[in-house]
């Protein structure tokens, strides 16, 4: 199992360029499905869980072949087996993403209930309801979700009216992809207003769908009878642009992140502002100056545009060391402060009540191992390696696959003294 072996104590100066966004090239390698013409699509990320839905749709019948670096070309002709399994659902939630284009446009779908990061309870059952509300047919049994909308090419989901309990980022995706084939009109009430919901819309709306609405909480669906190919450029990680800025902020360093914008990172710069960074926003690029110490910065995580709960960890790992002391207050999923513990093996003074994690800066942190237990969680641990004097070694680093291309070879290139080692 391989680790990452940090020496700390180097600020971060320089330049790298930033991924496409894993949390928009999944729902849009999911619409691929809804096509039986090759979609062309640039600029995806070569991470642990792309290779696991290109692998998910492969199975399904999907040809996949690679387009240069970072494009691929999909095509979705020969799908013939609408099943997502469990033993590659289990390591990535986005895999349920397939049950509303498979619905759409085969009439049926077999998915496993998913799995992926263990930071609390995700329910589908707002995906569930509004595909039922829709006409299909779903029940769960044995660990699958069986479900049945009358058969391909028939059209037989019809447009409604869903109003989901709550925010949800696939929830809303998944509806809106069942709905661009469906009869009739589809409004999504209360529909989550991310980024990475517009771009998977823009895609859409390349391949012939009509959709507006689409980065407001009141999202139309104007059903057509059939999508063609397209080519879409996947949209820059926000989540990735903001860890970088998090990891120069923290080490004291200057960075400049090319193919990335701060048109998405509001509420994330606002609070890097607090901190007493120095930022300048560019077309396509983002600088960040750190000043000589930051200083705490309190945030509580909610839906966009507030403060990303993706971001909730990096900001508690740059308040560690800080001046003064920070309120971080966990809105979303009640189960992402795992990560504290392990910032404290670290010499970091985090004190946990419930949601609220009051973070005390200390002067200095000290290195030594300590174990990744989410995605965003491992990030912090890197931030936290960066800071801290000595060695830190940073176990089960795979959930960092998941979501950070090349993570070790962009931290090299702004002078970390970063490796993998198995």
């Amino acid at each position: 199992m391989d680790k990452l072996l940090i020496q700390g104590g180097v600020p971060l100066t320089g330049e790298i360029a930033i991924s496409g966004a894993k949390n928009a090239a999944l729902p849009i390698l999911c619409a691929c499905l809804l096509t039986s013409e090759p979609m062309h699509l640039t600029n995806v990320p070569r991470l642990k869980d792309i290779s696991t839905m290109l692998r998910l749709i492969e199975q399904m019948g999907v040809t996949v072949s690679r387009d240069g670096a970072n494009g691929l070309v999909v095509d979705s002709r020969g799908l013939d087996k609408p099943l997502a399994p469990y033993d590659m659902v289990k390591t990535m939630r986005a895999s349920i993403l397939v049950l509303g284009p498979l619905l759409a446009r085969y009439g049926e779908a077999r998915v496993s209930l998913p799995g992926g990061c263990a930071i609390g309870a995700r329910p589908v059952e707002q995906h569930i309801r509004g595909l039922q509300a829709m006409g299909a047919e779903i029940h769960v049994e044995q660990g699958y979700i069986q479900a049945k909308a009358g058969g391909a090419g028939k059209r037989s989901l019809s447009g409604t009216c869903v109003v989901t309990d709550m925010v949800t980022v696939t929830g809303t995706e998944n509806l809106m992809m069942a709905a661009v084939l469906a009869k009739g009109e589809t409004i999504i009430e209360n529909a989550a207003r991310e980024p990475e919901v517009v771009d998977l819309a823009n895609c859409l709306v390349s391949m012939g769908a009509q959709i507006s609405g689409a980065g407001t909480d009141k999202i139309r669906i104007r059903g057509v009878k059939r999508l063609h190919g397209a080519t879409h450029r996947i949209m820059a990680d926000r989540i990735e642009t903001g860890t970088y800025l998090c990891a120069a902020a923290a080490s004291g360093g200057s960075v400049r992140l090319t193919g990335t914008s701060a048109a998405y990172l509001d509420a994330v710069v606002d609070k890097l502002l607090d901190a007493g960074c120095d930022i300048v926003a560019e077309r396509e690029a983002i600088r960040l100056t750190a000043p000589s110490r930051l200083k705490a910065v309190s945030i509580r995580t909610s839906p966009y545009p507030a403060f990303p709960t993706d971001m909730q960890a990096q900001f508690m790992a740059i308040n560690c060391v800080a001046e003064g002391s920070a309120v971080i207050r966990e809105t979303i999923f009640e189960n992402r402060f795992m990560h504290a513990v392990e910032l404290i093996r670290l010499g970091a003074d985090i004190r946990i009540d419930a949601s609220n994690a009051m973070v005390t800066g200390v002067d200095r942190l000290e290195g030594a191992t300590v174990m990744a237990t989410d995605l965003r969680a491992s990030a912090s641990l890197v931030i936290a390696g960066l800071v801290a004097q000595g060695e830190t070694l940073i176990d089960r680093i795979y959930h960092l696959d998941r979501g950070y291309e090349a993570i070790e070879e962009k931290l090299s290139q702004l002078g970390a003294r970063v490796r993998r080692v198995r």
